[in-house]
């Protein structure tokens, strides 16, 4: 067959120039990203913690981006309706959810009930911050560190309790740490909200209950609470004095709530690129870094990788506790 070179070189140029347009507007649709104001979904109320922290990362995704970062509240089902309302939304970076460590807790909790598929349906961000936890007591108890708190457990089975914003909650698996590792048997009574737990506690009515640093900080430092132990690795910043549960020889009392960003599974990688981006350069330094020490948060600032592989591994400890302590709602 004669090839006519004359249009053979039309047709080659006009696909060369074809191929280059789209790139181009690929590439210019990614430098603009965002185009338009973005969804960042609350899977809780106004007021709680993840609410509070996810304002003030969306005020400041805001800035950097110059484009509006709106949250919504999609609050119950133990955080589930609002991560499933992520997990059904288009993956094109105009819909986001903050989590904490309700989302890897769901699974070995709640078995068949969870609505989408926690490592599958989702892509990792970036952990914006954790937030330790302390445990406290009530000035009442006659416990002034943790070897003492244990002595005083054994001598009374069953009778020291604490509070928790439910069953599966974070304060709840802390406590049950506790019990599994100190071989102690205490009484835990689930609460329909943290704050009433705090209430309950300051006025005596439980013994003793662990929250993050930022929630107990101030009573703490007023006196109208105990601090025993902290739920890190390392001494928090905020409480220099209180010991961790490690070096008190309970390294398997850990909980270390994560706070992060995530979105639906297939979110184009430049876009991922983009908010992995923002975060961790908001996260480890300037206003937003300071913002969260202050208060008692720990920043993180990590990479899509290394949040997808800290959830995995939060995932499995939690169930596995879980399944120990014999009250997953499957």
């Amino acid at each position: 067959m004669k090839i006519d070179r004359r249009s053979f070189i039309v047709r080659t140029s006009s696909l060369m120039l074809g191929t280059a347009l789209a790139s181009r507007t690929a590439f210019a649709q990614s430098a603009t990203y965002p185009a338009s104001p973005v969804r960042v979904i609350i899977p809780y109320p106004p007021g709680a913690a993840t609410d509070a922290l996810g304002r003030m990362a969306a005020d400041q995704w805001s800035k950097s981006l110059n484009q509006s970062f709106v949250v919504e509240n999609r609050g119950g089902g133990g955080t589930m309706i609002g991560t499933r309302m992520l997990a059904t939304a288009a993956a094109d970076g105009y819909t986001l959810g903050m989590i904490d460590s309700a989302f890897t807790i769901n699974p070995g909790l709640r078995g068949a009930e969870v609505p989408y598929d926690t490592l599958k349906d989702f892509q990792p961000i970036s952990q914006i911050a954790s937030a330790p936890f302390v445990m406290v007591v009530h000035p009442s108890v006659d416990a002034h560190d943790l070897a003492s708190f244990i002595a005083l457990a054994k001598s009374k089975p069953g009778t020291l309790s604490y509070g928790s914003a439910g069953v599966g909650s974070g304060p709840h698996l802390a406590g049950e740490q506790l019990r599994q590792h100190a071989d102690i048997d205490i009484l835990h009574v689930p609460y329909r909200g943290g704050g009433t737990v705090i209430t309950d506690l300051l006025g005596g009515q439980v013994d003793f209950a662990f929250a993050t640093v930022p929630t107990l900080a101030e009573h703490i430092k007023a006196g109208s609470l105990r601090a025993i132990a902290v739920t890190t690795g390392e001494r928090v910043n905020r409480l220099p004095d209180v010991p961790t549960f490690g070096e008190l020889g309970y390294p398997g009392v850990d909980l270390t709530p994560l706070f992060g960003l995530i979105a639906p599974a297939g979110l184009p990688d430049d876009i991922l690129d983009t908010l992995s981006r923002i975060i961790q350069e908001s996260v480890r330094s300037g206003e937003m870094h300071d913002r969260l020490t202050s208060m008692g948060f720990i920043p993180v600032g990590s990479t899509p990788t290394e949040f997808q592989q800290r959830i995995e591994a939060e995932v499995k400890k939690w169930t596995e506790i879980i399944q120990r302590g014999g009250f997953a709602e499957q």
